[in-house]
């Protein structure tokens, strides 16, 4: 579908829609309640970098229904430029308008990305332990000629394999009345404590995945909305085609009307392209870091540094070894070239 409603701003070849976080909700509902999907872009300055450079970056960029400016010098350089974007439309603040806007028209969502939860697995299984287990007895044997001991009472326990997360009932997440189905979403674990899984076999339960708890926040604070399903993707999925198809399988027979995919960019695009093929009347998002920031791993920055265009020195202190040479060495010094060319442009025009 191609949105022709709204002017676009170009930004060193990136054409960025001039509309607001509001309209976005408002196109997006829209398509939806007449069977039409999309896709939506955020580019920030180091995705408009990139796909200044390369040919594969500017495809997905081009192939998007929507692309909005996730970042305040992509608004600098617009009004520095004589066409001003009216504000900017993170992918961190879309997750959570888009999820309450979809929850008015009780429509589903689905979440990819965020910390993968560490796997329970059995001591047998071959695979180093990613949780604590509970220590088991050494058995004793019992003297010739004694009577066997009474089995405890309770189920039979389960056959040595490994141990994962136990089927998520349906149930209420409080304000938003909505619900997580057990066959598209892992358990929505948080803390630690002691359940009873497969049989009787009791192991120490752990965190839940990122994408998980995203989902129950959204669910509470976006009333109507419905949860078709969440799956945070251990790291290196797509290099195996068995784990990449497991990970598309799941979204698909979901059905949901909105994908939000936070895997980071390019990734996060390919994904999409592979699921748009099944999904013609779904709408995706490629989110970047929203679903850590919604699961809680990973914090924003103050609203007065993002509405100053400071955020990314928040990020940077947080992850300084991760982000360093992106921010300083190769995204500071493009910004700056962009913002210096824009009254050129202006000039031209």
């Amino acid at each position: 579908m191609v949105i022709e409603a709204f002017e676009r701003v170009h930004l060193d070849g990136t054409g960025i829609d001039r509309i607001t976080e509001e309209e976005v909700v408002a196109v997006v509902r829209e398509a939806l309640s007449r069977g039409r999907g999309g896709r939506i872009s955020t580019p920030n300055i180091d995705i408009l970098r990139r796909a200044a450079i390369d040919p594969e970056a500017r495809r997905h960029l081009n192939d998007a229904d929507l692309i909005v400016a996730d970042g305040m010098p992509l608004i600098w350089a617009s009004r520095l430029g004589g066409a001003p974007l009216p504000e900017r439309v993170a992918g961190s603040s879309l997750i959570w308008t888009l999820s309450e806007g979809l929850g008015r028209d009780a429509r589903s969502v689905f979440i990819v990305g965020g910390t993968p939860a560490p796997r329970v697995i059995s001591p047998n299984a071959g695979e180093p332990h990613r949780a604590e287990l509970p220590a088991t007895p050494r058995k004793t044997p019992a003297p010739a000629g004694a009577p066997a001991p009474a089995a405890a009472p309770g189920p039979a326990a389960a056959p040595d394999s490994a141990v994962g997360p136990a089927p998520v009932p349906t149930r209420d997440l409080g304000r938003g009345q909505a619900a997580l189905t057990g066959s598209t979403a892992e358990a929505p674990i948080v803390g630690s404590r002691r359940v009873a899984v497969a049989g009787a076999v009791t192991v120490r339960e752990v965190r839940a995945s990122g994408a998980v708890r995203a989902a129950v926040r959204l669910a509470a604070a976006s009333p109507g909305l419905r949860i078709a399903g969440a799956i945070s993707p251990p790291f290196g999925f797509e290099e195996d085609e068995t784990s990449y198809a497991e990970v598309c399988d799941r979204v698909v027979e979901a059905r949901p009307d909105l994908v939000f995919v936070g895997l980071g960019f390019p990734k996060q695009e390919s994904v999409i392209e592979r699921l748009r093929r099944d999904l013609p009347a779904t709408w995706f998002v490629g989110c970047g870091a929203a679903v850590n920031f919604v699961a809680g791993d990973v914090h924003r920055a103050p609203r007065w540094m993002q509405r100053t265009g400071l955020e990314w020195a928040h990020r940077l202190g947080a992850e300084p070894r991760r982000l360093a040479r992106r921010y300083l060495r190769q995204d500071a010094p493009y910004a700056l070239r962009l913002l210096a060319r824009a009254p050129r442009r202006a000039r031209r025009t």
